[in-house]
């Protein structure tokens, strides 16, 4: 993350009834504006297609992974280009961004006919319908229990991942202030981490930066989430083809229902050694444990 992603302020800090004048670390919100520009060489058209309060920092990767999470476009070999700050560079603003589509892309943009506003805390609000965003993931995981179970992980190395991706936060560790998106292997190996005040932004820069990788589909990966397993992180997450989710904190229940219905394992509340888990549980190794439920 850049130098901007945090700024410092002076604040009094009261601690067993005494204050004193210290210097907090916050974690930067500002909006990026996300662009899209597609069409025919002698017809180009340019449409906002969202608004989203995120920290800075991968915005590129921000960009193609939230046009890809909704079903926008297909795959990362449909960009021609991404330009940050291009259209309000004399402002010197870098809170714009182009993403140029190569001539022959058509996008799907179905589902933007209203005014995409997305806030740092929830990724869906105003979504017009839940049909909205159950957008058609580019990978099957529809569930079908008659094939062989894959991508089987052990209970042990589930509990390591808390730990290890709170030893890799650096800005979470400064500020306290930011969500987390992580993808680990089956042994429990970070591969990428990303972080934003945004939980769904956080998710989406991980995806962004999986496809520029050619990592996708992510279906022998673990996705571990810091917060709470919400419905949109679950849809965004389908969309890369991810089978497993971990959730330091609680799922919803729409989430549950929607792992469920693509074949996920969902897992919440990954801390302490513990952990629930809430569909798919083929997929989690508990030999060690088959005598204590």
């Amino acid at each position: 993350m850049p130098a901007n992603a945090i700024t410092h302020l002076r604040v009094i800090r009261v601690t067993d009834n005494e204050s004193a004048k210290a210097t907090d670390a916050l974690a930067v919100e500002e909006p990026l504006e996300i662009r899209l520009e597609y069409g025919p060489a002698e017809g180009r058209k340019v449409q906002n297609i969202s608004v989203t309060m995120r920290t800075p920092g991968n915005d590129a990767e921000l960009a193609l992974g939230f046009l890809f999470t909704e079903g926008i476009i297909k795959e990362q070999t449909e960009i021609n280009s991404i330009e940050i700050g291009l259209i309000n560079r004399a402002q010197n603003k870098e809170n714009v961004i182009l993403v140029s589509l190569k001539q022959r892309i058509i996008p799907n943009l179905a589902n933007t006919e209203r005014n995409f506003y997305t806030t740092s805390s929830c990724g869906v609000c105003a979504k017009a319908s839940i049909s909205a965003i159950r957008t058609v993931s580019a990978y099957n995981n529809n569930n079908n229990n008659n094939e062989p179970v894959e991508n089987q992980i052990n209970a042990d190395v589930l509990c390591k991942l808390p730990f290890i991706l709170k030893g890799h936060q650096k800005i979470f560790a400064d500020t306290g202030g930011l969500h987390a998106s992580a993808l680990f292997n089956s042994t429990g190996e970070l591969l990428l981490l990303r972080e934003d005040v945004g939980r769904h932004n956080a998710l989406d820069k991980l995806i962004g930066a999986a496809l520029n990788k050619s990592m996708l589909p992510l279906n022998h990966h673990i996705l571990l989430l810091s917060g709470r397993a919400s419905f949109e992180l679950v849809q965004k997450a389908v969309m890369a083809g991810i089978t497993m989710i971990a959730a330091v904190g609680a799922p919803s229940s729409l989430a549950v229902q929607l792992a469920e219905e693509f074949n996920v394992t969902l897992i919440g509340f990954l801390r302490d050694q513990r952990f629930n888990i809430y569909t798919q549980s083929t997929r989690i190794s508990l030999h060690q444990y088959e005598n204590t439920y």
